[in-house]
């Protein structure tokens, strides 16, 4: 039996045909390319192109190869490349109105694909789309996402809707394109879009971080105001809000060291005497923290917060707020993770 073997010169090879067979070398050796995410009159000129080979010497394939490792060794930066790419790409650093209105222009959008921008929305978003709209849609939905994404989203989706949601994946087997495109267009309308706000933050974080500033007597009149009037908001602003006596409950033993560092040592200690002839939780808190340092520096700590004795209110709250804007500051800057007290509740 004669087997003939196709010899290609650098002639006869273009470069959409180079590209199919690096394409083939790289599925042929077990990689994995998303090629769905071309544009699909390029998959289909691929396919075609990877038809048209049959078998190529081993001489022009490692001339190929060699000549594709060369023009990757020589890029030094990569971009888009298209101004739908571009526009998805510098989406989350732009102004939300003026994203959402660039989103709106892409080709994909024009031509009937919305789905890019309903993948390309934050995961909380699409936790909104999983717990606001039908279980069907959810399970389209999902299944649009990439697979990183979409395990995100449904570790944040409620237990019994998840599961509900997944189960009805199995049904989505026979659905069709249109409808598939409708769903995507009517939830890019209902989440793409950003909607004109006055305030980045929501007034939870708003009024916490206020009352984070404020002194105990104000902060504990307002909170207990507000927990007769709308006791839901109140418990969530009491959870926005992080002062002296959280320090127990919500710092890692381990992060206490570093979340001192940053306070004058006698602010601390001013601090520290206060709070060990305060309220249990104040008392808590400074033991937590003594606990937590040298043995030699909580030593000196204690004596010389006996000697200070009784301390001002104002000296106390102000001792108090270095300490705890400096925790603040290290869990904003993403250096520490303070404990969420529903979850600790939860492990309890």
């Amino acid at each position: 039996m004669n087997f003939q073997v196709n010899t290609l010169s650098d002639g006869a090879l273009t470069r959409r045909r180079k590209a199919a067979m690096i394409v083939q070398m790289l599925i042929g050796g077990g990689g994995s390319l998303s090629l769905s995410q071309l544009p699909e009159s390029l998959q289909e000129t691929l396919a075609g192109e990877l038809g048209a080979i049959r078998r190529v010497d081993r001489d022009t394939v490692a001339a190929v190869a060699e000549e594709f490792v060369s023009e990757l060794e020589s890029i030094g930066l990569t971009a888009p490349g298209t101004r739908d790419g571009a526009i998805l790409t510098i989406a989350d650093h732009l102004s939300p109105p003026l994203a959402s209105r660039l989103k709106a222009q892409t080709d994909l959008v024009r031509n009937g694909d919305h789905w890019p921008t309903v993948v390309e929305l934050s995961i909380e978003r699409i936790v909104d789309i999983m717990t606001q709209e039908s279980i069907e849609v959810c399970a389209v939905a999902l299944s649009k996402l990439p697979v990183a994404k979409a395990a995100q989203v449904l570790q944040k989706t409620p237990g019994e809707r998840a599961r509900r949601i997944t189960f009805a994946m199995s049904q989505t087997a026979d659905i069709s394109p249109e409808a598939v495109r409708r769903i995507g267009a009517s939830l890019a309308h209902d989440y793409g879009r950003s909607t004109d706000i006055a305030f980045d933050k929501a007034p939870v974080q708003r009024l916490g971080a206020i009352l984070n500033s404020t002194v105990t007597d104000t902060r504990e009149d307002v909170l207990e105001g507000l927990g007769a009037t709308d006791p839901d908001f109140a418990s969530d602003v009491r959870k926005a809000i992080f002062t002296f006596k959280d320090i127990a409950t919500r710092i890692k033993p381990t992060d206490i060291p570093n979340c001192i560092r940053a306070v004058d040592t006698e602010d601390l200690t001013t601090a520290i005497a206060a709070a060990l002839v305060g309220e249990d939780a104040m008392v808590q808190s400074a033991e937590f923290i003594l606990a937590n340092i040298s043995q030699r520096m909580a030593g000196q700590m204690r004596e010389d917060a006996d000697e200070r004795g009784k301390v001002k209110k104002a000296d106390a709250e102000a001792a108090m707020s270095k300490v705890t804007n400096a925790i603040r500051e290290m869990s904003d800057a993403g250096m520490i993770t303070l404990i969420d007290p529903d979850e600790a509740e939860d492990e309890e």
